[in-house]
């Protein structure tokens, strides 16, 4: 994937109050047979204002899917609450299922995301079924696949997943998110499983959507090429926190967390050397002292820390949970250090 924008980062299609919003979330798992419990999202803010793509990055393991999936409802805080036009998320059946028809998801890997022995007018047309659609059915599928880029829709309609493309069944999925008309959509890895040549078609596909729709999306993802290419702004996340976050021209081209920036050495484009994290991310029901990434930092190791007179922080100081507006913000004591020199 080229690290090259595919849209004008200049403009700010993410303006005005949040559409939806995470504060203070923390999902605690507990442990089994007397085992500590997983902070698998320990503190976030994060926000998502009408018509923007945010990317949310991090390793496997990172909490990323796990807050993906509280913001779609499907997890309960622990701590925290989730705000959707303003108002907080409410966890009861009807309230739920209204909420669910406003935000979509759309999951990584088609194939197990389709019925095999559903249609595609099926599969497309399940949640309007689901949600009691009173309208014109066959017309609102026609639309959703027309709007997904299979045209013309009455071709779809009696084939099944094994007779599709990759890309054509993650259309699909898409497709069956966009029959609701949804404000936003939550895309977990949406080109993981596709071939390169396809996965820039499904990404400018989601970005015609936000032009043409309005749509707001939260990408998950642990490519920062492919949040260049389609995010307006970045969260990079680490251990169930927030590290870095911003626009994504500024966090990707001068990233400022040591996590960002190794995260960004191993692209294909990156100048220099790869920079090669020691270890595996620290267990959640284990969360270090400090902050949460000293004990894989190479600032740390390398003895810039040290000079910069953080080190002893980096080791035994927490850093404070970042906020979720749009600015750009770093949750490092190095990098906090450094720039007010």
């Amino acid at each position: 994937m080229t690290l090259s924008p595919a849209t004008d980062h200049g403009t700010q299609p993410g303006t005005g109050t949040a559409l939806l919003s995470a504060q203070g979330v923390h999902v605690t798992f507990p442990g089994r047979h007397g085992a500590p419990a997983a902070r698998a999202v320990d503190g976030v803010d994060l926000d998502i204002r009408p018509g923007e793509i945010v990317a949310l990055v991090g390793e496997s393991g990172c909490g990323k899917t796990t807050l993906a999936r509280t913001l779609l409802g499907l997890v309960t805080p622990t701590r925290g609450s989730v705000i959707f036009d303003g108002r907080p998320l409410e966890y009861s059946g009807r309230s739920l299922k209204a909420y669910r028809k406003r935000v979509q998801l759309v999951l990584q890997d088609p194939s197990g995301s389709l019925n095999p022995r559903h249609t595609v007018y099926d599969a497309v047309a399940e949640g309007l079924r689901i949600h009691g659609h009173g309208g014109d059915e066959q017309a609102a599928v026609a639309q959703a696949l027309s709007r997904a880029g299979l045209r013309p829709p009455e071709r779809f309609f009696l084939r099944y997943p094994h007779e599709l493309s990759g890309g054509q069944r993650q259309r699909v999925v898409i497709a069956g998110a966009l029959v609701l008309e949804p404000e936003l959509l939550v895309a977990d890895e949406p080109v993981a499983s596709l071939d390169a040549s396809v996965r820039g078609e499904i990404l400018a596909l989601l970005l015609r959507l936000r032009g043409e729709l309005g749509l707001s999306a939260l990408v998950v993802t642990h490519d920062l090429g492919l949040a260049w290419n389609i995010a307006d702004r970045v969260a990079v996340m680490y251990l169930g926190r927030i590290v870095e976050t911003g626009p994504v021209e500024q966090v990707l081209t001068t990233p400022r967390h040591p996590y960002t920036q190794a995260l960004l050495s191993v692209l294909p484009e990156a100048p220099g050397d790869p920079v090669v994290l020691t270890g595996e991310p620290p267990d959640p029901s284990r969360v270090p002292s400090g902050c949460r990434f000293h004990a894989r930092c190479q600032i740390l190791a390398s003895g810039e820390a040290e000079r910069a007179g953080v080190a002893e922080a980096c080791r035994t100081r927490d850093l404070e949970m970042l906020t979720g507006d749009a600015t750009a913000q770093v949750a490092c004591h190095w990098a906090t250090a450094t720039a007010a020199r």
